[in-house]
């Protein structure tokens, strides 16, 4: 059954991606969307020109004078939802990121009563699931999930035990309770986003979404994952033998040190005694950088220790400044 009166608007956020932010807004004027807030992060590449030659009158534009980052991008974005619309939900996603047709009927259409979230599916274009953008529930808080992930650990598995599987994207897959769901076609009811608040802009890149989620969940929040509502991802992150390979290297440094902030409100208790594992283990991802290692391992030292202290007023210019020493 739709609920026509559910009212929604989206959020994108775009930083010198018009190639990819073209096919995102297309997309999205497709869909039974009643807003469609963007917000611009200074871009260079004729992305302020293009949005202003769209005549729709879903459309709210916003152009920062400076990049804020995605995490800055969303906080802006989410605030402008709230007080510039009077949508009773918001979606949020990156300009790589769009619904696949049907995914905001498929929305309205569901049953929402008692969530406060709502994650969809993401994909990659090709039709495989986007590993970056996979739900998890919080293995400190569930202790099935944390004996399953402590199982698979030998094998290099570990995130198995607490990630959703593939056969929770199946078609007809119940709605499932999750603790984390990135800004890739999340959905917040208004009352949620005001409960909850903003996301710190001071992240930048990064765990943003992770933290954000998961402090909705400590707030007593509700996030479901929905696998009929799918998404596309339509990003070139690669792949290493131990994770992701960032370019450009500065953004190690977000990665981390964000990482330790998203593990410290995840585990607890449990933290300083993981931190020692974590540091092993992100260490030897120097390895896929290659002739770049050292300017890896340099960064991710900074990260680390800007992390555990809990700092979050370096700027952008001090960590690109930072990027460049180390090599």
């Amino acid at each position: 059954m739709v609920h026509p009166s559910t009212t929604l608007a989206a959020v994108v956020v775009t930083h010198d991606r018009l190639d990819k932010l073209r096919v995102t807004i297309r997309s999205l004027l497709t869909e039974p969307v009643d807003q469609v807030i963007v917000v611009d992060n200074a871009s260079t590449d004729g992305t302020r020109g293009w949005l202003e030659s769209l005549e729709d009158s879903r459309l709210i534009l916003h152009r920062s004078a400076a990049n804020l980052g995605g995490a800055g991008g969303f906080s802006l974005g989410m605030q402008l939802a709230r007080d510039q619309t009077d949508a009773d939900w918001i979606v949020l996603m990156d300009d790589d990121g769009r619904p696949q047709p049907g995914a905001f009927t498929a929305f309205r259409s569901m049953e929402k009563t008692g969530w406060d979230g709502i994650g969809a599916a993401v994909f990659h274009p090709g039709g495989q699931i986007c590993e970056m953008n996979r739900p998890y529930r919080n293995p400190f808080w569930h202790p099935g999930a944390f004996l399953r992930t402590l199982a698979r650990l030998p094998g290099g598995r570990g995130r198995a035990g607490f990630h959703l599987t593939d056969s929770d994207y199946r078609d007809g897959a119940p709605l499932r309770a999750i603790d984390m769901s990135s800004f890739v076609g999340l959905f917040l009811s208004r009352a949620a986003l005001v409960r909850a608040g903003l996301p710190d802009p001071r992240l930048f890149i990064y765990g943003d979404d992770q933290l954000y989620t998961l402090q909705m969940r400590r707030q007593g929040l509700r996030i479901a994952f929905a696998p009929q509502i799918r998404f596309d991802h339509d990003t070139t992150a690669q792949q290493g033998q131990s994770g992701v390979v960032l370019r450009p290297i500065w953004k190690v440094f977000y990665m981390y040190r964000n990482a330790l902030m998203a593990y410290r409100v995840a585990a607890g208790p449990w933290f300083w005694p993981l931190v020692p594992v974590l540091l092993r283990k992100w260490r030897r991802k120097g390895a896929d950088y290659g002739p770049d290692a050292g300017q890896f391992r340099a960064i991710l030292d900074q990260a680390v220790a800007d992390g555990l202290a809990g700092r979050l007023d370096r700027s952008h210019d001090e960590v690109l400044r930072l990027a460049e020493g180390a090599r």
